[in-house]
C-alpha cells in the first residue's frame, strides 16, 4: 500500500507541475532574473535598414479566403518593395490559383500533386532569397505592424526564430470549441512570454512565425508539427526563439468540438513524433535551461502527464478504500469526482450550444488530455504528410 501511496503522489505532482507548477516556477525564475537585471536585447532596426522579407503562405484549396488574405497582406505596414508574397498551393484543385492570378505581387508556386504542408514548405523554401521569411496560414489575419515587430526582434543576433502570438476569435463560434481554445491559448501565450523572458520560447505556432532563412532545414515529408520541429531545431544550433506578442495572428475557433478534436489529435500525435525526432533536446547536460523548458512545457504534456492524470482516479479509489488513513484520500476522491462531473456537464452544455466559460475549463482540460491518448493511435496509423483539415467557424 505504501508503494501505491508514493505512486499516487508522484503522479499528482506530475499533473500539478505540468499545468500549474511550471508556470509558477517560471514566473519566480523570471522575477529573479529581472532583479539581477538580465534582459533580452530587443532594439529594432532603423527604418532605412529594414531587410527584405518573404511572407510565405502554404495553402490547400483556400479559394474562400484568398481575397481576404491578400487584402490583409496589402494592409501590412512594411515597405512594399521589401515585402515579397509567396503562396505554395500544391495539390489545390479549386479556384485558389485562379484567384491568385488577379494579384500581380503574389508569387504562386504550384504542383498538382498534394504531398502535405511540410513537403510544400521544403519545395517553396528553395525559391526564397530574402534573409528573413515569415510563415503564416491562409486563414489567419495578422496585425498591420506584425512584420515590423517581428523584424525588430532579429536585431538580437542570438535570435534565430520569432514566434508571433496566436489569438482565437472567441466570437466566431458559439460553443466550447472557440471558448476552450481561446482560454487555452491565452494561458499558452502567458507561458511563452515567460519562457522567452527566462531564455527562449519553446516552439512557434504556424499561424505566425519567422526565421532567418539561412537556418531553414528540410524536414521529412510526414512531419506533423513542421512549425514546432523547425523552430526547435534552430534552438539546437544555439539560437533562441523570441516571443513577440505585439505581432499576432487572429483566426476563427474550430466550427465545433468534433472539428477541434481533429486538430488536437493531430497536434498530440505530432507532439509524440517531435519528442522522438528531437530526442537530443532531452539531454540537459548538453542544452541546459532549454532542456528544462522543453521537458517542462512540452514533453510532459505530450507523454507522461495524460497517463498520470487518468491513473489518479483508480489509484485514488483503491487508497480511499484500503488505506489506513483514508480521510485525505476520500477528500481528494470527492474533488476528482466533482471535477469530472463539471467536465461532463460542460460537455453536455456544449452539445446544447450553451455558453458557460467556467465549465469550459474542466471540459476542455479533459478533452485535451483524452486527445493526447488518441494521438498515439493516430501516429501509428499516420502515413505521408497530408491530413484532413479541421473546419473553422
Amino acid at each position: 500500500m505504501k508503494t501505491l501511496e508514493i505512486l499516487f503522489f508522484v503522479l499528482l505532482f506530475i499533473v500539478f507541475y505540468t499545468y500549474l507548477g511550471y508556470g509558477i516556477l517560471l514566473w519566480i525564475l523570471v522575477k529573479i532574473k529581472q532583479i539581477l537585471h538580465f534582459a533580452q536585447n530587443d532594439n529594432g532596426f532603423a527604418p532605412e535598414a529594414l531587410p527584405e522579407v518573404t511572407l510565405f503562405i502554404t495553402a490547400y484549396n483556400e479559394e474562400k479566403v484568398v481575397d481576404g488574405k491578400m487584402k490583409n497582406c496589402h494592409e501590412l505596414d512594411y515597405p512594399k518593395d521589401k515585402l515579397k508574397i509567396v503562396w505554395v498551393t500544391d495539390g489545390s484543385n479549386d479556384h485558389t490559383n485562379d484567384k491568385l492570378k488577379e494579384y500581380a505581387d503574389a508569387t504562386v508556386l504550384f504542383t498538382p500533386e498534394r504531398k502535405g504542408k511540410t513537403a510544400a514548405m521544403n519545395r517553396g523554401m528553395r525559391f526564397v532569397t530574402t534573409p528573413i521569411v515569415v510563415f503564416t496560414d491562409a486563414n489567419t489575419f495578422i496585425n498591420n505592424q506584425a512584420i515590423r515587430e517581428i523584424v525588430s526582434c532579429f536585431n538580437n543576433p542570438k535570435v534565430g526564430c520569432v514566434a508571433g502570438e496566436k489569438r482565437v476569435d472567441m466570437n466566431s463560434a458559439a460553443g466550447a470549441a472557440a471558448g476552450g481554445e481561446g482560454l487555452y491559448w491565452k494561458y499558452e501565450s502567458f507561458l511563452k512570454k515567460l519562457d522567452y523572458q527566462l531564455y527562449s520560447a519553446i516552439g512557434a505556432a504556424g499561424e505566425l512565425f519567422a526565421i532567418r532563412t539561412s537556418l531553414y532545414e528540410e524536414m521529412p515529408a510526414d512531419t506533423l508539427l513542421d512549425d514546432f520541429i523547425l523552430s526547435l531545431r534552430i534552438t539546437m544550433k544555439k539560437y533562441i526563439i523570441a516571443y513577440c506578442d505585439t505581432a499576432y495572428a487572429l483566426e476563427s475557433g474550430s466550427a465545433d468540438m468534433k472539428e477541434e478534436e481533429k486538430r488536437k489529435v493531430r497536434i498530440s500525435a505530432g507532439g509524440l513524433q517531435s519528442i522522438y525526432r528531437l530526442n537530443a533536446l532531452l539531454n540537459p547536460l548538453r542544452y541546459g535551461v532549454l532542456s528544462f523548458q522543453y521537458i517542462s512545457h512540452r514533453v510532459l504534456r505530450w507523454s507522461v502527464t495524460p497517463v498520470a492524470l487518468f491513473l489518479l482516479f483508480p489509484l485514488n479509489v483503491i487508497l480511499a478504500i484500503y488505506s489506513g488513513n483514508s480521510l485525505p484520500y476520500i477528500i481528494l476522491l470527492l474533488l476528482q469526482i466533482l471535477f469530472y462531473i463539471a467536465g461532463f456537464y460542460g460537455y453536455y452544455l456544449s452539445t446544447r450550444s450553451v455558453k458557460n466559460k467556467l465549465l469550459y475549463i474542466p471540459y476542455y482540460f479533459l478533452f485535451m488530455n483524452i486527445n493526447v491518448i488518441k494521438g498515439f493511435f493516430y501516429l501509428k496509423r499516420h502515413k505521408g504528410g497530408a491530413w484532413e483539415k479541421a473546419r473553422r467557424a
